[in-house]
């Protein structure tokens, strides 16, 4: 079942849950970008295809807001928007270790492996991304995080903690100690904030927490 966080006749937000695709690869998994086309076809009863834009994505492991574009007009400017930066994206990560620091900034350069779809940090080209991150609640084995990409790097949020040593849990592929049950990572697209693309009003969208004994805490309220 779909969870809509918004819609009207130019966007549609789903809050993504982990292990699904956002849209389809050699897996050969349905993605959620067809389950999404096959929902507006039949609730609005749409005869041929139906016309969906990728505005933005989620890692497959990763949970929480994700924004279509159901027009060709709302998608051109809201590619617009994401390029000028002037989107707001807030995440929550579980991690395995305290940051050196309670906030900070962070900055590198990121290169993409092709082969084992994997980012790294270099010192030699690569995409400037930057995030600010800040230290929101400690647990007993793992603090949680609140973070704020202001670039759209591939998996930058999980190589720049993982280059802190604070791997997100979950995440062995960038160094965790041990997978969830679930198969997904603790990294949740928590907000995002932006200026609707056709009524030009300001929207801020919320995702609720995935089933997590870290997520669900007052803090948050």
């Amino acid at each position: 079942m779909l969870e809509i966080l918004y819609e009207d006749n130019h966007l549609i937000a789903i809050n993504k849950k982990n292990g699904i695709l956002v849209q389809g690869d050699k897996t050969g998994d349905q993605p959620l970008l067809e389950i999404v086309k096959e929902y507006i076809k039949k609730k609005y009863n749409k005869p041929g295809n139906v016309f969906l834009g990728t505005i933005h994505r989620l890692d497959r492991p990763t949970s929480g807001v994700l924004l279509f574009a159901k027009t060709s007009k709302a998608l051109a400017r809201m590619n617009l928007q994401f390029s000028n930066r002037e989107v707001n994206k807030t995440y929550l990560a579980i991690v395995e270790k305290k940051p050196p620091a309670e906030q900070g900034k962070l900055k590198n350069f990121l290169k993409k492996n092709e082969k084992n779809n994997k980012s790294f940090i270099t010192k030699d080209g690569g995409k400037k991304a930057i995030l600010e991150y800040k230290l929101f609640k400690k647990f007993k084995n793992y603090f949680l995080l609140k973070i704020k990409p202001q670039t759209g790097r591939h998996h930058q949020i999980r190589v720049q903690l993982a280059n802190i040593k604070c791997n997100i849990k979950g995440d062995v592929k960038y160094g965790a100690h041990r997978t969830n049950k679930n198969g997904g990572i603790d990294l949740h697209a928590w907000k995002i904030k932006f200026t609707h693309p056709i009524k030009k009003t300001s929207i801020q969208l919320i995702a609720p927490y995935p089933e997590n004994p870290f997520f669900n805490n007052k803090i948050f309220v």
